[in-house]
């Protein structure tokens, strides 16, 4: 896990060498181990690392034989080795063991198509000097991020947005449209950001930036192909044989690994499966997380702490008061860098807190619940098929019925969502500001413009999925939008803010490929959702634990928000521009709320993070500036007393000159060499100079 950066400047000029290393500069969190820089002519590419692979050899930038073939790379390529092997064959020559080493051999065989090869967790840049060629790619689910920003005269990427604002005259600027879509999602789905101008780069695709220009491609896609022709016992049997081989793969690398344990199933089977593989269950440590004043049916803690004893590994957990919560918000979203309204979010900071000082990999169930079919939700097509018998006239008739039922009476709610076609009932596992609600809550008019329906952004799935049946067509949805919008990206935001790579098995490509064959009876069987997933994991688990319920780090917002939360929403919705937000209609949410007239916690909850969001990003309240978290110095201190992994002795990075381009020294004392008349400079510190921690 790293972090990547770069700039083409459009005009030609050289590459200010300050600002690459001041755009690297701001991921310090993603990698505190080690810094690097390429710089020739217009490009540049800047580098951060965690070291996990190959930690002796495997610094970046990182070239082919003859240097005409560059790469900064963020994530980890699961089947490198095999990649190697075959790459070897055809006569290409590898200098380290990293696997980053193998894309620039992939790149040479293939060009930017041998991205399809690669299975993985991945972002990552190649400049090709022969070619003047940029290539963005980033893997198909989108674990990894991948943003840039394309001006007048310079194109820049950077693996966080911090990064990208570290360019002149550049500031954030709210793009109203996102504001919109996010009302609705909780996150903004999509390659918009909620920041005008900046973009992600989609899952599945690569982009091509060569004479000022881009040129976007999509490689791959994930694709469910339901097939009932195999029995069930087969697809418990594939599933169980993928499984372990993805835990196994993803336990790749020179350093221990950790396991997220939450109560439920699918961090419950990452961590056996972690502890089988290692032969020791004591050498597995796993970490959870509760709060202070949760139902106790929602408290984790407990029951984790249950399952990581019959597990048998050396189990940390902390409990988070709502005090520390408020007080750790704002740090939080500066991390998050859009607002992503999950409260489960900050479940992940505080657990890999405490797991960054014992640990840099961890291991989580992130994924199942979108491939196997884990939400209840997915039982709603079932349940309310009788409607789709009904005429047209009698469908209207109980929509009119249901609007004159008191909010909150049982059946208002299954009527009005059994008369809404799917499309318009379900854009995933968020849906909280409706069209119209989003109408009286932001003031607009001809003049700010008024946003395209948030329902375009689910359509064209629908579109796309018409051969399929109800519940596989939510279940694109979700791993369309919900899976790498909200999931993935509060899951590596939170985690790098701990300087802790995470990564999720369930989203193996070889894994899910199989399992999206499995057909919608066999994913919800017998009043079960996961079926096949929960029925593998009886040979790994007790019953208690792969029957439990899905709770996922839960936070007691909505209590909180009429409590100890209560005059940090206040303060922040009195903050919302009143000529873009209708104060009356949140003071109306906030008063139902607190009397408990009204369950408004989801949408205040969404207000309140976007409002927070603002002030940090648009208002500059926070000063953005490197940081690195002191669990760091933590898990060092461990390293160097031998309780946890020992980095081998950095080989001072002498300047040496290799057919023009130079690598420089630990105290980047920078050598220039000239490669066909192009400037061309490498430079770097083991350890990274400058860093800064609290």
């Amino acid at each position: 896990m790293c972090g990547i950066c770069g700039l083409v400047n459009k005009q030609g000029q050289p590459v200010d060498r300050q600002l690459l290393q001041d755009m690297t500069a701001m991921m310090m969190h993603r990698g505190p181990d080690d810094d690097g820089y390429y710089a020739s002519g217009p490009v540049g590419l800047g580098f951060r690392r965690l070291a996990i692979v190959d930690v002796a050899a495997g610094q970046q930038p990182l070239a082919n034989e003859d240097e005409s073939v560059w790469v900064v790379f963020n994530g980890e390529i699961y089947n490198h080795q095999q990649l190697r092997h075959t790459l070897e064959s055809r006569g290409h020559r590898f200098r380290t063991q990293s696997d980053t080493e193998v894309i620039v051999h992939l790149y040479e065989e293939k060009g930017i198509a041998g991205v399809d090869d690669l299975r993985g967790m991945f972002a990552f840049a190649i400049f090709d000097l022969r070619r003047q060629t940029l290539h963005l790619a980033r893997d198909g689910f989108g674990i990894k991020p991948l943003y840039y920003r394309d001006g007048s005269d310079v194109f820049a990427f950077a693996s966080d947005i911090r990064s990208l604002f570290t360019l002149p005259q550049e500031r954030p600027a709210l793009r109203l449209q996102s504001l919109w879509d996010y009302l609705t999602f909780q996150y903004v789905p999509g390659q918009n950001t909620m920041m005008e101008g900046v973009y992600r780069l989609p899952p599945g695709h690569y982009l091509t930036v060569q004479d000022g220009s881009q040129t976007l491609h999509q490689y791959w896609s994930p694709r469910f192909r339901p097939d009932a022709s195999r029995s069930l016992d087969d697809y418990v049997e594939g599933v169980a044989h993928h499984l372990k081989r993805a835990v196994g793969s993803h336990l790749q690398g020179e350093v221990p690994h950790g396991a997220l344990l939450s109560s439920g199933l699918d961090s419950s089977l990452i961590a056996a499966l972690m502890s089988e593989r290692l032969g020791r269950p004591e050498a597995l440590r796993t970490f959870s997380v509760g709060f202070e004043g949760s139902n106790p049916d929602m408290d984790e803690l407990a029951i984790a702490s249950r399952t990581a004893a019959w597990l048998g590994s050396e189990h940390h957990s902390v409990t988070v008061s709502a005090r520390t919560f408020v007080d750790t918000l704002p740090r939080m979203l500066e991390w998050m860098e859009e607002p992503v309204a999950d409260p489960s979010a900050f479940g992940l900071y505080f657990v890999t807190e405490v797991a960054a000082g014992y640990v840099p990999v961890v291991l989580s169930g992130e994924g199942a619940d979108e491939v196997f079919g884990g939400y209840p939700i997915y039982h709603e097509p079932l349940s309310l098929r009788g409607f789709s018998v009904l005429p047209v006239g009698l469908k209207a008739l109980l929509v009119r019925l249901a609007r004159t039922m008191p909010y909150g009476m049982k059946g208002r709610s299954w009527l009005l969502r059994g008369t809404t076609p799917l499309e318009r009932r379900f854009v995933g596992n968020a849906q909280v500001f409706s069209e119209e609600a989003k109408g009286l809550l932001l003031r607009l008019d001809s003049e700010t413009g008024w946003p395209v329906t948030s329902f375009a952004h689910t359509d064209a799935i629908y579109r796309s999925t018409q051969d399929l049946d109800d519940v596989t067509r939510m279940q694109m949805v979700d791993l369309s939008t919900w899976l790498p919008g909200d999931i993935l990206t509060k899951a590596d935001k939170m985690t790098m803010a701990n300087s802790v790579e995470l990564r999720v098995p369930f989203l193996d490509r070889d894994l899910f490929e199989f399992a999206a064959a499995i057909p919608t009876r066999d994913r919800l069987a017998k009043g079960q959702t996961k079926y096949v997933l929960r029925t593998a994991a009886q040979r790994w688990l007790p019953a208690e634990v792969f029957n439990r319920p899905k709770l996922g780090f839960p936070v007691p917002y909505r209590q909180w928000l009429r409590g100890p939360l209560r005059p940090l929403l206040q303060e922040s919705l009195a903050s919302l521009d009143p000529e873009l937000f209708n104060a009356a209609e949140m003071q109306r949410m906030v008063q139902e709320h607190q009397q408990g007239v009204r369950d408004h916690g989801r949408a205040l909850w969404v207000l309140l993070t976007f409002a927070l969001w603002q002030q940090i990003w648009l208002k500059g309240v926070r000063s953005r500036v490197p940081h690195l978290s002191p669990r760091v110095e933590v898990r060092r201190r461990r390293t160097e007393s031998g309780n946890g992994i020992v980095l081998p002795n950095w080989p001072e990075r002498r300047p040496r000159e290799s057919g023009g381009v130079v690598v420089g020294s630990p105290i980047r004392q920078v050598e220039e060499g000239v490669r066909s008349g192009v400037e061309a400079r490498v430079w770097g510190a083991p350890g990274g100079a400058g860093a800064v921690s609290e």
